[in-house]
């Protein structure tokens, strides 16, 4: 049976964090998960609501703000509950389709070698108190562009052994995604932002925040959606792979690394999934809904790592009927999903009281007869400021 929710996450979190592989929690879907996957998403949200996605912009491909100022100006419920510590950046030896440059003729641009990818935060003392642990998180942005990069993604096999650690020699045959591995991997020398890769970013970070609070009950989450649910899956299994999670002259065990991810293509083969379920405090989550063509690809010869936890946002009476490409795969209606997904049960019906004007927030995804526009944030006039001589000027950034 469902929990009331109220007030039990602190006690129930290594439950609700996969100690048992969420076990009779996903249908009927357990209420104080449906909360737990939700806040994920809305840290995975923030990653796409701040991204500059203005290539007239000298500083396109970054974020329009600041560690303190990303979780609460992009309305993360949240936002107390966590301070974000360090920005990742991505490149990639392989031409990829993530990255956004600013147009060539625009001078003195941030860079044109590297993305803003994600970031890492830790719960706050308020986070704690609520969350019932200090959680490290790590948060990967997918793609901004469509679904274009499901089939101009280098989808290669290449062996999974860069991200398995000892591990690597149980299992010869696991292989990856070449495209995801190259984002995760990459660096650059003449990037300002990438001469170390995002994985080398992230692992320092994570490192770093384990020693900082080494004798607290800690956990590490890895959250993303499309392209960042595989940067995700990639990124936990490494942490575990080479005990990050684990931490010297401390008396605490090593902590739980969990990858709650949405939408996310397979990244692997079989063999990388042996390896990804060989580790003891490693678990998955998969937040997949249908009729979303993109958690089906590839379709031969790779598969899901993860427990499913399949949703129909098609069920919704709030939504537009079946459906397009993009609403049935974007973050918010998968949010509004969760908040609503009746299992076995059929039907929908809002469990969360979800707003459900956020459907709309990048999509033309709600019925008509709901007065919310499509596509509708959008950055107070473009980030273009009006100053005191009457001229205005682009106000785009804040911080690296």
């Amino acid at each position: 049976m469902a929990s009331s929710g109220t007030g039990s996450i602190a006690q129930r979190w290594r439950e609700l964090h996969g100690e048992h592989s969420w076990d009779g929690l996903l249908d009927p879907l357990d209420l104080d998960l449906r909360k737990h996957i939700i806040s994920y998403g809305e840290l995975t949200q923030a990653t796409y609501d701040a991204f500059n996605a203005e290539e007239r912009s000298p500083h396109a491909g970054a974020c329009l703000y600041g560690h303190d100022s990303l979780l609460s100006s992009t309305h993360v419920s949240a936002a107390g509950d966590y301070a974000v510590t360090k920005f990742i950046y991505a490149t990639s030896a392989l031409p990829v389709p993530f990255l956004l440059q600013p147009l060539p003729a625009l001078e003195e641009v941030w860079c044109r070698e590297s993305n803003w990818i994600g970031y890492v935060a830790v719960a706050t003392d308020d986070g704690v108190a609520k969350l019932g642990r200090r959680d490290i998180v790590v948060v990967w942005r997918g793609t901004l562009r469509n679904l274009e990069w499901v089939n101009d993604f280098d989808f290669t096999p290449v062996p999974a052994s860069p991200v398995l650690g000892s591990a690597a020699d149980k299992y010869p045959l696991a292989v990856v995604h070449r495209g995801f591995l190259s984002v995760y991997t990459s660096s650059n020398a003449n990037s300002k932002f990438n001469k170390t890769s995002a994985r080398d970013q992230v692992l320092e970070e994570v490192r770093r925040l384990m020693t900082l609070h080494k004798d607290e009950e800690t956990s590490i989450t890895i959250t993303g959606h499309s392209l960042g649910a595989s940067l995700a899956t990639l990124n936990a299994v490494d942490i575990a792979a080479n005990g990050v999670n684990a931490r010297s002259n401390s008396s605490q065990p090593p902590c739980p690394v969990t990858a709650m991810v949405f939408a996310s293509p397979h990244v692997g083969d079989r063999f990388f999934r042996s390896a990804f379920r060989s580790f003891p405090d490693l678990r998955a989550l998969h937040v997949k809904n249908a009729g979303d063509v993109v958690p089906a690809y590839p379709p031969l010869g790779y598969v899901d790592v993860a427990v499913p936890l399949p949703i129909d946002t098609g069920r919704s009476p709030y939504l537009r009927q079946p459906g397009t490409v993009g609403t049935r795969h974007s973050l918010e209606c998968y949010l509004h999903g969760v908040a609503g997904e009746q299992g076995g049960a059929g039907g929908f019906r809002l469990e969360v009281d979800r707003d459900v004007a956020l459907a709309n927030k990048g999509e033309d995804a709600l019925k008509d007869e709901y007065p919310v526009p499509a596509d509708w944030w959008v950055h107070k006039n473009k980030c273009m400021v009006r100053g005191a001589d009457g001229r205005w000027t682009l106000k785009d950034f804040e911080h690296i």
